[in-house]
């Protein structure tokens, strides 16, 4: 059964052990480095960034993690996770894990109260589209060279992009019922452990 580690240092981790659960894989809450030892995937869940990345530095994780996917580790990271993923970012920078090929706004569409949903064509999920929620959301300002933009908003706005194993969403999968993001993500870790096994 495949181990995915979700980081649970604060923010929306229980919705995706569960939506991970639904789909038949072991997810497991990480808080220490050393609960990264044995899974083939980790998600870093929405939140507020700043906070997981402060928790992240006193618990050793940045280094780790960077370790793991320089390693080629798959990681989906969703609203904070996409600022903690991207190279630069924007409102302020919180010395992220600077791992994926992109410069991402912080708070982009506004406060809480602008929060909204949108449906999303995501190719790469087939139809019907994705309901997409949106909360202090960040966007995804530009894209740099491997980066691949899975999903934009009508007025172009890109919001989901991937670049190799890394995946990064502006939004949260985990609170809609739709695991099509979670199961494309799966897809990733499967074709990373064949990938392995392959050159062992």
């Amino acid at each position: 059964m495949k181990r995915i580690g979700v980081l649970a240092m604060q923010g929306a981790f229980a919705e995706h052990i569960s939506a991970l659960r639904q789909l038949g894989v072991e997810a497991v809450p990480v808080r220490r480095a050393d609960e990264l030892k044995g899974i083939c995937g980790l998600v870093i869940p929405g939140g507020e960034s700043i906070t997981i990345c402060k928790l992240m530095r006193e618990y050793s994780l940045v280094e780790e993690v960077g370790k793991l996917i320089a390693r080629g580790l798959p990681v989906l990271g969703t609203c904070a996770g996409m600022i903690l993923l991207a190279k630069e970012v924007l409102g302020p920078d919180e010395h992220s894990l600077k791992a994926m090929n992109i410069k991402v706004r912080r708070n982009a569409f506004g406060r809480q109260v602008d929060s909204f949903e949108a449906d999303l064509d995501i190719p790469a999920l087939g139809h019907p589209p994705f309901r997409a929620v949106f909360i202090r959301a960040p966007w995804i300002e530009t894209a740099g060279e491997g980066v691949e933009i899975l999903a934009s908003l009508p007025d172009g706005t890109p919001v989901a992009a991937r670049e190799g194993n890394l995946v990064a969403t502006a939004f949260h999968p985990e609170l809609t019922p739709d695991l099509r993001l979670h199961e494309y993500f799966l897809s990733l870790v499967d074709s990373h452990s064949k990938q392995k096994v392959a050159e062992m």
